[in-house]
């Protein structure tokens, strides 16, 4: 397995950027780009030179940082091929299931649509990490703008399916504590899931990022992903209701929550 070396930060205010370097290849890897100050601190502090920037979907707090990072580091930008229209200073673009080769580091591109359209989730599975832009959250997931509930439940047991359990995952977002909190209130009786989320709220106390988590944690707590599973529906008051109904009515009652 190739060992990637990672960095993760907040920008602007619940943002997180993210730096991976393939410790084989060196080729170094930025996710999103929500302000290029962040990034070209972490690379003056690790001395890394970066070559690749890949963007998960194309709205604003994950791009705006993109061409003044581009610009001072020259490296080359790959992205969803549904954001061609939406996001400037794009070098490459990529459809579902194409596979990236950088450096000799193998990047697998999902599409996860629902909270908008263009959204690829990236897999490197020689590192075992996943970044899943504003797909799937720790705790939690991404609201549905562009898409239907539909689709962003399919978007969601499609990572389930193709993402292995020890995959460390990184998302777009530190929602981790207001996403505990509504788990919570759909599954108060969940001890591993209280313990999780005093956990949480002790690391927040602290200010200290959540994540990453990983897959088999948020397969076991993360009430979106658990719509599958019968007896959380039955908890729910939908038992043998379809799993995308379970996560339609999981997801309505977040967004007034």
């Amino acid at each position: 397995m190739t060992r990637l070396a990672r960095r993760q930060f907040i920008c602007l205010t619940d943002n997180y950027g993210v730096l991976l370097k393939d410790e084989v290849s060196h080729t170094v890897i930025a996710i999103d780009v929500p302000d290029a100050a962040p990034y070209l601190q972490e690379l003056r502090e690790t001395g890394w030179r970066l070559t690749h920037i890949l963007i998960t979907h194309h709205h604003w707090d994950h791009v705006q940082g993109l061409s003044a990072l581009k610009e001072a580091t020259g490296a080359k930008v790959i992205g969803p091929a549904l954001s061609r229209d939406k996001v400037q200073d794009l070098d490459d673009v990529v459809e579902d299931g194409d596979t990236l080769n950088l450096g000799g580091l193998r990047v697998d591109a999902l599409a996860t649509p629902g909270h908008t359209l263009d959204q690829i989730s990236w897999h490197f599975p020689e590192g075992g990490v996943a970044h899943t832009g504003d797909t799937l959250f720790s705790l939690g997931c991404g609201r549905v703008f562009e898409g239907d509930l539909e689709m962003m439940w399919a978007s969601l047991a499609k990572l389930m399916r193709q993402l292995p359990d020890e995959t460390v995952i990184y998302c777009g977002h530190e929602y981790t504590l207001s996403n505990g909190r509504f788990a919570l209130a759909m599954d108060p009786d969940n001890a591993a899931l209280r313990q999780r989320v005093q956990e949480v709220e002790r690391l927040r106390s602290e200010h200290l990022p959540t994540l990453p988590t990983t897959m088999a944690r948020e397969k076991a707590l993360n009430p979106f992903l658990r719509a599958g599973d019968p007896a959380f529906a039955e908890k729910l008051g939908m038992a043998g209701a379809a799993p995308a109904e379970v996560f339609a009515k999981l997801r309505i009652a977040k967004d007034t929550f």
